[in-house]
């Protein structure tokens, strides 16, 4: 006959009840060590008995085991933070080589820290020498050349500028010289009209003075070796004897 169903409850008598945990808490922990075992899981197994016995059994250990259950369950975010900087972590490290190999091929390009390089590797550092070498005078060709390209375009254009202010001055030259002949054809054109004089002017001006008449009383002294008084009538036009 096939073995009957087993009603699942309390076993009231306490030998039974030690018996049935001994072997059943046995049989716990060799099915937990064969689970681990068979497949490779990380397995942890607590058990504690009525008295308060403590039975465990943690393929990986009890205490890695809880933890790992700790970030996976109990602290999402915690967990998220930790793996971001983790990640972050990685990062700096990543870079912290890149920037120390960058220092490296630095030191090398200028001719230091050459000791520890192989033959290979130095001709790896020449090539690299000649070419950037290369580059840089191609660069310094290319500049020196545009350079030139824009003198020449300034000089064409000082150029342009030089015969406009020729053109503009030789304009104002030849508008000023016909100015100039303009004013002296007038200027020979007045000179040269006959217009009729009158009749006084054609005679010389008499600048003498006219005579004059004085009123009044003079004193005439006479000038020394004069044999005697002249008149002024004839000279100065005053009358002697009257007086106004």
């Amino acid at each position: 006959m096939g073995r009957g169903r087993v009603e699942l409850k309390r076993i009231e008598n306490k030998i039974n009840r030690q018996v049935t945990f001994s072997k059943r808490r046995n049989g716990l922990l060799k099915k937990a060590y064969e689970l681990s075992v068979l497949c490779d899981a990380e397995v942890a197994l607590i058990i504690f008995s009525s008295r308060g016995k403590l039975y465990e059994f943690g393929s990986a250990g009890i205490s890695k085991t809880i933890e790992r259950y700790q970030r996976c369950c109990f602290n999402p975010q915690d967990n998220s933070i930790e793996r971001e900087t983790q990640s972050w972590y990685q990062e700096v490290t990543k870079l912290k080589s890149k920037y120390e190999s960058l220092q490296r091929t630095q030191r090398n390009l200028l001719g230091e820290d050459l000791g520890p390089l192989s033959v290979k590797e130095l001709q790896n550092l020449e090539k690299q020498l000649e070419g950037a070498l290369a580059m840089a005078r191609q660069r310094k060709t290319q500049i020196m050349v545009e350079q030139m390209e824009e003198l020449r375009k300034r000089e064409r254009e000082l150029g342009d500028i030089n015969k406009q202010l020729k053109m503009k001055l030789e304009t104002e030259r030849l508008n000023l010289k016909a100015i100039q002949d303009l004013w002296g054809s007038s200027a020979a054109a007045a000179g040269t009209t006959n217009f009729p004089l009158h009749p006084s002017h054609e005679s010389t001006i008499n600048c003498e003075p006219e005579p004059t008449l004085q009123i009044g009383y003079q004193h005439y002294v006479p000038a020394e070796g004069s044999s005697g008084p002249k008149t002024m009538v004839g000279e100065t036009n005053f009358i002697q004897g009257w007086v106004l």
